[in-house]
């Protein structure tokens, strides 16, 4: 789920691994690799086990996201504070 909202949070595709088999020192990891579109969609899921994921990517669907993001569209030049010294002159 968290893969998912990042995805969906930067309008990007996202690729997670996961490993799988014993963890040195005890425990157990259990794979998923993901391949996650733009909306959240799971393009790809290694399951449990060793696997290669693969999905097509089409960035053009990537950067429409990006734009019916709101807050992806706020940016602004960056512009150096005044110190407050110079500002009370």
């Amino acid at each position: 789920m968290l893969n998912r909202a990042r995805a969906i949070e930067n309008g990007a595709y996202l690729v997670a691994t996961g490993a799988t088999g014993p963890v040195h020192g005890g425990g157990e990891t259990y794979g998923h690799s993901l391949i996650v579109d733009p909306w959240g969609t799971v393009l790809s899921d290694g399951g449990h086990g060793p696997r290669v994921v693969q999905a097509r990517i089409d960035l053009e669907a990537a950067a429409a996201a990006r734009g019916r993001i709101p807050s992806l569209n706020h940016d602004r030049d960056y512009r150096r504070p005044v110190p407050l010294a110079r500002a009370a002159e």
